[in-house]
């Protein structure tokens, strides 16, 4: 369904996002959870990182802008409603670019984004701290200082092609290829939340996105 901006006299998509993925876990690589089985160790412990290069979402401008979801993943990761997350905003967004990212991540708008908001339960919390992504010469690194670090290399071919997982029952960035990682680093500290965990050589994803919903 289209929405119309009476104000501006057109027709825009609800949202549309580009960006890349930074993505890590508990698990060994490759994630389970990404095929529909179940996690390695019975639980799944991640963070699912979205900059946006490019974006608008209901007309405002979301460019430039990081999201972060520190989550538990109790059990299977396609069990709906069960998921405990918690949304880490990007501090240098505006209230309306915030309210703006909270709504599409969480499913008000619809879309793609909604079918995997579909699988959270319970919203535990949401921050607002200064957030570092980056991803140069195919390496990616995150920061928020005192709650997350993580550093994340993708897995390349006998000629240096990074290794794609495409076509798989699950994914964080619907519609689009990722890249199998691992991840060197990846600690996460929110102790108020009972999220809190360091480990390495484990899995990552990373991934260059593009989704769109009207």
């Amino acid at each position: 369904m289209a929405v119309t901006e009476e104000r501006l006299g057109t027709t825009q998509a609800t949202y549309q996002l580009e960006g890349t993925l930074l993505e890590a876990c508990n698990c060994g690589v490759l994630c389970p959870c990404w095929v529909g089985e179940n996690p390695d160790e019975g639980e799944c412990f991640a963070f699912n990182a979205y900059h946006f290069n490019r974006g608008q979402i209901r007309g405002i401008d979301v460019s430039g802008l990081n999201l972060v979801e520190i989550v538990h993943i109790p059990q299977n990761v396609l069990i709906p409603n069960s998921w405990r997350v918690v949304l880490l905003v990007d501090e240098k967004g505006t209230p309306k670019q915030r309210e703006a990212i909270v709504g599409a991540f969480t499913g008000r708008f619809g879309g793609p984004l909604a079918d995997v908001a579909g699988l959270v339960g319970e919203v535990l919390g949401i921050e607002y701290p200064p957030i570092t992504h980056k991803v140069v010469g195919g390496r990616g690194t995150m920061l928020i200082p005192g709650v997350l670090e993580a550093e994340l290399e993708p897995y390349r071919g006998p000629d240096g092609t990074i290794t794609t997982v495409r076509d798989s029952l699950f994914s964080t960035v619907p519609g689009s290829p990722a890249y199998a990682a691992k991840a060197s680093k990846n600690w996460v500290h929110l102790d108020k939340y009972g999220l809190s965990w360091e480990v390495e050589g484990r899995n990552a994803i990373q991934a260059d996105y593009t989704m769109e919903f009207s």
